[in-house]
């Protein structure tokens, strides 16, 4: 044996006995096949799919099969005969071929099993003929050199032999790097995805992702290029099967619930922390059924990535020994080369597994990931489908989507990060163990400054934490102030108070950036750290070792397989803290799932459904008694009522008697604790509050139904929708915004009407349909849909009402008080028993008439907002809000439109902006723009400091390698403490530079973003009014918070990192060409491979990542509208469409996000080949200048080779990260390219301290449209108004009056003409001297929330005293002394916690405050009672007697008696003069007088 392993080893030739080579080289392959076939054949029968067809792949396979096992029986006979008279000796030679034969024809049978179980690429096949290749190259090279050596012609059927079985062997193992094809019925699934049709080695190596990542690099990815899910990622599967196993759990755990509970005796309550106990426990206990579950459904495949992590791991511990070896060789004289080539190669060897099984492992846990998220969020979509009312009345809407969204999220962390939970201890503890070997005792200092190193990051981590809760305060602060700018922006310009609020925004912004400031500046100290621990920990480790001794020599192999081995530590370090939180959260998370998936359910009992028979009662109520929840006080009790079929029942009652409890027991929705409902045929229900999808008006109506046209149009008509229809832009295809917020009141309702009467259902629940539209509409509803002529009259209906008009027409009235029907009749009946009817009739009858009179005013401004609202141009107002509800979502906002582009007709229904993803690659311009920014001062000290911070690190590492190199005299080394405080310095020189440039780079970030943000707020503050109504506010506040958020943290954060690592790769470079120059030969062509893989990958990945997160909003909106719609999907019966709807939109989202994470995984592959390529060229170039290199600088070079693979990585994704967010520039800067409006103010032109004094206006042939390509809004008006006149401007909706007032104020630029404001021209005003010195009171009152002063006189030019008397003036003083902070008193957001009226009257004393000598009042409609219209007018007529006074009037009382009245018609003046003259020449304003009852 010794003989052996000296031919083997200890030599310059090495070679392997023909025993080992034909005994242990021929069997291992054999052993390794018979040991794993029954396992695999097993595997395959449990886990088949369909058969394979017979193809070429598989013949070939079977055929080469067939030769090779061939091959072993001719040899066998060879032996046999030609050879007999050396068997005796060496019965090996003839068990060997037959062995090897056998095993041969055990592949073959495999081969076929495959194909009969649907196995198109075999891992098991693979690894045995990569393992008898492997095994033949001994034999093949020793064949070779006999053969040189000896000629061939002794043996030559023997060697042609074995060359033939080699060729064939590598034929084979080719062959297995294909899959096979598809079974025929596979190929249906439109743009599957390749991982299916994937070999195993594609598979591996992620090549079957080539294809998507050329396709981006050619063209933007479309949603449409994307692939298909697999099946076992698609909602449907996934969510099926995991429902059943947690119904199964949760009646487990309802039924251990219910055991105990039944522990407890009757009557006796537990105590309060008992109750708290069961209660912590339920919840502990359902988040562990729901982890259980989830792992019983996505455990296995989770732990065959678990394997992959701890194969890696082996390989990972296994370098720094191989290095340790290499370094050995170097420093030994007589070595043979050959030794130094083995350890390379082996080194290269096992990077590369190290790089695969790592990739395969985050694969694996992303997969499993992506389909948990897919899992929970399919049953937290369902539950809130079947959750009951008292359970879903304990958790909000936002709860709801924030445990699909966070919680979810927090699940798909924990996924990635949960092994590091076991596995970082053990890699700590073996990183120490290998360096306890190296360095002794000394070990430990490494741990001491471990131990030191994290508390202090935890520590600035809960600072940094506090802080950002700080920042995120003031963030918030800073945006709800944008939002209310935004809304009330009409206010501020016509106020001129721009400058206050740009000043308040400032404030926030100011306060946001300072604790910004401080946090970064903290988060550079733990950086620095961080970068610095592998230094800190071989310092005090060297230290220690040094200094105990003076016979502890550092040589090279002792330093360097430290360093690699603390860069090994320094993973698991950093992750064991991030996966202990991330557990933790999952914890949470999971509890709070768990809670919610257990929370109670509708009972199906609750109502009894049956198919409607034709003589049978609609309804049926027997003694019922319901409750919201299980153990609430009843809502409705003693109920009993028939309804016949087709008859008409009205429900009465006051407010809170139970008439919605009643329509809820009927639904099923409350809890029925005795008696039975009965409901026979198919439901159609109207909530009280209509819910409205966000989809077209059509699809609100059909609701899943096929469109019948002439049912259809039937339907509009009766529910007074056709009108309606003709206001919006795009007919029945207007896109309804979410929670219909372009419809009016009304129109909402007689939507959710017109679906209920579309399904032509059999019963009909309809809870108060009347209240939210007019009298006269109202009226025409009833009559043509509910009433006895209505399009329902054969349909069993019952009405909830406070309509006493429809109430004769009844055929049965149910009159609810406090939950029990105490009176049923008919109207006549029950009028003659003079009961609790009769009072309610006397009580709302009176109340009826006057409710009539104020919505006939509501319904006119609300037609007077439609109109001009839908003008071709003008964008619905309403957009605004609706993109402004979620700011904060993940979406790359549209694109906004161009405000002079034409509309395509289709394009006019659209409301909200659809989420378009941006296209193509980021342009080189957005990088000088942020740059220049920042500014020249600051950028060349980071990379100065950048440079200072690379230098240091290359001076301690070549410090230490020449260190290592030092000559060792009489056991010891010279100089140690000179050596060690010489690298002591350097390091920290090193720390010092890092927290230097981590800290210039987070200071230019905030110089950057605070000018971007300031240059934004100046340039939206300058936009006319024009772009506030076409930019959706939504669109601008996510400019405000996510993109300035972007811009704040996520690019400098990243630019941190991509230079740090940029840096870094310079100087593994240099220490790599130092060591070897010609490495430059591999490295030059690699720095080019890896621009050309990274170009390929930053363009194909930030498209999906766009794509990804516009797919997402979808998900959430989808969410909220179920939830809020929940009862109403119910009651149509269409949860299953919902569902299916959920499934396709998670789905969608799923196509994006799964190639994300896939491009991720194969860019790194591919990197990590490239820089496992400079390991092998600095490893293979060291060894050959093995004369001329010392053990040190081959140290240096190896290790920091090692590196390159992650830093390549890193770059990349920093990189990408920096791509994604600098976009946030380019948006940010849009809006400083769109039109301005005038200067605020004019230096030229000084104006008289007290202009205007006379207050006359005179407007010369003045013009004004409101777009370019609009037709004209005033047409040449010419008219001259003296000082102190008062003058009324009455007219038709559209007619021009408020333009008069746009064009005063310069709201709107004249087109043509000119305005003289006491003789001087205001076109050459600026504009803030010029609405300064006029004033309006707006037609509707806007407050910001701050203190009343503010709201008030926002630049504090007044005194308290001028105040008050301006409140007192305007009626307000009684109520403001009254309040607690009195003038400090904060309002609310847009002034909520005053009444209407207040508001309308706060307006008015800012319009007293002013006191100017122009003042013009668009007089409000509906919105103020006549109490507060009255004191307004009074206070006026005395306050502004010496002023002008226009006033836009839509009550004509009001200005019968102003000095004129001006009546506006299209644009033109068509009457001027005194009301009495215009009454007496009984023209326009005669008519519209004789229509509002005045004459």
């Amino acid at each position: 044996m010794r003989g052996d392993w000296n031919q083997t080893w200890y030599t310059h030739t090495p070679e392997l006995s023909d025993c080992f080579q034909n005994t242990v080289l021929v069997w291992a392959p054999c052993i390794y096949l018979w040991v794993c076939s029954p396992f695999y054949c097993l595997h395959l029968y449990c886990h088949g799919r369909d058969r394979l067809p017979f193809s070429l792949l598989c013949s070939a396979k079977l055929l080469l099969g067939f030769f090779l096992a061939s091959f072993g029986f001719v040899e066998f006979f060879y032996i046999l005969l030609e050879r007999n008279q050396e068997i005796h000796r060496h019965l090996v030679f003839l068990l060997s071929p037959v062995i090897r034969s056998l095993t041969v024809v055990l592949a073959v049978c495999i081969i076929q099993w495959e194909r009969v179980r649907g196995c198109r690429s075999s891992v098991v096949l693979f690894l045995y003929w990569l393992l008898g290749v492997v095994c033949s190259l001994v034999p093949l090279r020793a064949k070779i050199q006999l053969a040189v050596e000896q000629g061939l012609s002794p043996d030559i059927v023997r060697y042609l032999a074995f060359f033939s079985y080699f060729a064939l062997q590598l034929a084979q193992l080719f062959l297995s790097c294909f899959a096979d094809q598809a079974p025929p019925s596979k190929a249906t699934l439109k743009n599957a995805c390749p991982v299916q049709d994937a070999s195993f080695l594609s598979k591996f190596l992620f090549w079957w992702f080539r294809g998507l990542v050329v396709k981006g690099y050619r063209n933007p990815l479309q949603a449409e290029d994307l692939w298909s899910l697999r099946k076992e990622d698609t909602s449907e599967k996934i969510v099926s099967d995991l429902e059943e196993e947690w119904t199964t759990e949760r009646t487990k755990l309802q039924q251990q619930e219910n055991y105990l509970s039944s522990g407890v005796p009757l009557g006796s309550r537990l105590p309060d922390q008992a109750q708290l106990l069961r209660k912590l426990q339920k919840e502990q206990s359902s988040g562990f059924c729901l982890l259980r579950t989830l792992a019983r459904n996505f455990g296995p495949y989770f732990l065959s990535g678990t394997l992959c992590l701890i194969v890696h791991d082996a390989f990972m511990f296994a370098i720094p020994q191989v290095l340790s070896l290499l370094l050995g060789f170097m420093s030994e004289e007589d070595a043979p080369l050959w030794k130094g080539y083995f350890y390379a190669s082996l080194m290269f060897l096992l990077s590369c597994l190290l790089s695969l099984f790592n990739h395969q492992y985050m694969y694996t846990c992303f997969t499993v990931g992506m389909r948990v998220k897919t899992a929970v969020m399919g049953l937290v979509y369902r539950k809130s489908l079947v959750i009951s009312s008292a359970a879903r009345r304990t958790c909000t809407v936002g709860e709801i989507v924030n445990l699909v969204s966070a919680d979810t999220q927090k699940l798909m962390d924990f996924v990635v990060y949960f092994n590091a939970v076991w596995l970082a201890p053990i890699e700590i503890a073996l990183c120490l163990f290998f360096l306890w070997q190296h360095l002794g005792p000394s070990a430990l200092a490494g741990i001491a400054t471990v131990i030191l190193i994290f508390p202090l990051n935890g520590f600035i981590a809960k600072k940094r934490s506090k802080l950002q809760e700080i920042q995120m305060k003031f963030m918030d602060g800073r945006i709800k102030l944008m939002n209310e700018i935004l809304n009330g922006i009409k206010i501020l310009k016509f106020y001129a108070w721009e400058k206050a609020y740009l000043e308040q925004v400032l404030g926030y912004r100011e306060k946001e950036l300072g604790a910004l400031r401080k946090s970064q500046i903290l988060y550079s100290i733990s950086i620095a750290s961080f970068n610095s621990s592998s230094f800190l920990i071989a310092f005090a480790m060297f230290g220690v070792y040094v200094l105990i001794d003076d016979k502890n020599v550092l040589d090279a192999q002792k330093v360097f397989v430290s360093m690699a081995l603390i860069n090994i530590l320094k993973t698991p370090l950093s992750q064991l803290p991030f996966a202990m939180s991330t557990t933790m959260q999952a914890v949470v998370s999971l509890k709070r799932l768990g809670k919610f998936l257990c929370q109670e359910e509708l009972k199906p009992d609750n109502v009894s459904r049956e198919p409607c028979k034709l003589d049978d009662d609609g309804v049926v109520v027997e003694n019922g008694t319901f409750s919201w929840s299980k153990d609430g006080a009843p809502c409705l009790k003693r109920i009993n009522f028939q309804v016949p079929r087709g008859a008409l029942v009205a429900v009465v009652g006051h407010v809170g008697s139970g008439k919605s409890s009643l329509l809820s027991a009927m639904l099923g929705e409350t809890e029925r604790r005795s008696g039975s409902v009965s409901i026979k045929g198919s439901v159609a229900y109207v909530p009280q509050q209509a819910w409205i999808q966000n989809a077209t008006l059509q699809d609100n109506i059909l609701f899943g139904r096929e469109k019948r046209k002439s049912w259809y149009q039937r339907v509009l008509e009766a529910c007074a929708l056709l009108p309606d229809l003709e206001i919006l832009p795009a007919g029945d295809a207007t896109e309804i915004g979410e929670k219909g917020l372009n419809l009016s009141g009304g129109q909402k309702q007689r939507v959710s009407l017109a679906r209920a009467v579309y399904r032509k259902a059999d019963v009909y629940l309809l809870d108060d349909p009347l209240s939210a539209v007019d009298a006269h509409v109202g009226q025409h509803i009833f009559d043509k849909v509910i009433g006895p002529k209505g399009v329902l009259r054969d349909k069993t209906r019952v009405l909830v009402t406070h309509g006493m008009s429809f109430l004769p027409q009844a055929d049965l009235i149910l009159v609810l008080v406090d939950g029990e029907i105490t009176e049923s009749g008919s109207y006549q009946e029950l009028l003659n028993r003079n009961g609790a009817f009769a009072d309610f009739i006397h009580t709302f009858a009176s109340s009826e008439r006057k409710e009539s009179s104020v919505q006939r005013g509501s319904r006119r401004s609300c037609a007077r907002l439609s109109v001009t609202d839908f003008m071709p141009f003008s964008r619905d107002l309403s957009q605004e809000q609706l993109i402004g509800g979620d700011t904060n979502n993940v979406t790359m906002q549209s694109v906004e439109p161009d405000i002079e582009q034409e509309q395509i007709p289709e394009e006019l229904g659209k409301l909200t902006v659809v989420d378009k993803a941006r296209i193509g690659r980021v342009k080189l311009e957005l990088y000088i723009e942020y740059f220049r920014t920042i500014g020249l001062a600051l950028i060349v000290p980071i990379l100065f400091l950048y440079a200072f911070q690379q230098a240091a690190s290359l001076a301690y590492n070549y410090w230490l390698s020449m260190w290592a190199d030092e000559p060792i005299i009489n056991g010891t080394q010279l100089n140690t403490d000179m050596k060690l405080g010489v690298y002591g310095a350097l390091g920290f020189a090193q720390g010092i530079a890092i927290f230097g440039t981590t800290v210039a780079i987070s200071i230019g970030g905030i110089i950057a973003s605070h000018q971007l943000h300031l240059d934004l707020l100046k340039n939206v503050l300058h936009s006319p009014m024009s772009f506030f109504e076409s930019t959706p506010s939504g669109n601008l506040l996510n400019r405000f918070a996510k993109e300035i958020d972007a811009i704040d943290c996520m690019i400098p954060d990243g630019l941190k990192m991509m230079l740090s690592y940029f840096f870094k790769l310079m100087e593994v470079c240099i220490i790599v060409l130092l060591a070897t120059p010609f490495a430059a030969i591999i490295i030059f062509p690699l720095a080019l491979l890896y621009a050309f893989v990274q170009s390929f990958y930053v363009a194909t990945s930030c498209q999906l990542r766009r794509l990804e997160s516009v797919s997402r909003s979808p998900i959430y909106t989808h969410f909220n509208e179920t939830v809020q719609g929940a009862s109403v999907i119910r009651a149509f019966g269409e949860q299953s469409r919902f569902i299916l709807q959920a499934n396709q939109r998670v789905d969608h989202n799923q196509t994006a996000y799964f190639p994300r994470f896939v491009a991720t995984r194969w860019l790194a592959v591919n990197l990590e080949f490239l820089g496992n390529g400079v390991v092998l060229a600095a490893a293979i170039l060291s060894v050959m200048g093995k004369d001329t290199l010392s053990p040190g600088i081959v140290g240096l070079a190896v290790s920091h080779s090692l590196q390159v693979t992650g830093i390549l990585s890193w770059i990349v994704r920093s990189w990408t990260d920096v791509e994604n967010n600098i976009v946030s520039v380019e948006r940010v800067k849009e809006y400083a390219e769109t039109p301005k409006e005038a200067a605020w103010t004019s230096e030229c032109n000084a104006l008289p301290f007290a202009w205007p004094q006379t207050g006359t206006i005179e407007f010369q042939d003045y013009s004004l449209q409101y777009r370019k390509g609009l037709e004209f809004a005033l047409k040449g008006i010419s008219l001259h108004i003296h000082q102190r006149e008062k003058i009324g401007i009455v007219g038709r909706t559209g007619a021009g009056k408020s333009s008069l007032a746009l064009g005063i104020f310069r709201i709107l630029e004249a087109a043509k003409g000119k305005i003289y404001i006491d003789g001087i021209d205001i076109a050459e005003l600026g504009l803030h001297d010029l609405r300064s010195r006029i004033t309006i009171i707006p037609q509707d009152p806007v407050l910001f929330s701050g203190s009343l002063r503010m709201n008030l006189d926002p630049f504090d030019t007044y005194s308290d005293e001028e105040v008050w008397n301006a409140l007192e003036l305007a009626h307000l003083k009684n109520f403001i002394s009254g309040l607690p902070d009195k003038l400090n008193y904060e309002c609310s957001e847009g002034g909520e916690n005053l009444s209407l009226g207040q508001r309308q009257l706060v307006c008015l004393a800012r319009a007293l405050l002013r006191k100017t000598k122009i003042l013009v009042l668009d007089e409000a409609t509906a919105a103020v009672d006549l109490e507060t219209d009255t004191l307004i007018q009074s206070t006026i007529r005395s306050q502004f007697e010496d002023c002008t006074v226009l006033t836009i009037a839509h009550r004509l009382n009001t200005i019968m008696d102003y000095t004129k009245v001006i009546v506006m018609d299209k644009g033109h003046i068509v009457e001027m003069d005194s009301p009495a003259s215009l009454i007496a020449q009984r023209g326009q304003f005669y008519r519209m007088c004789r229509e509002a009852g005045l004459v």
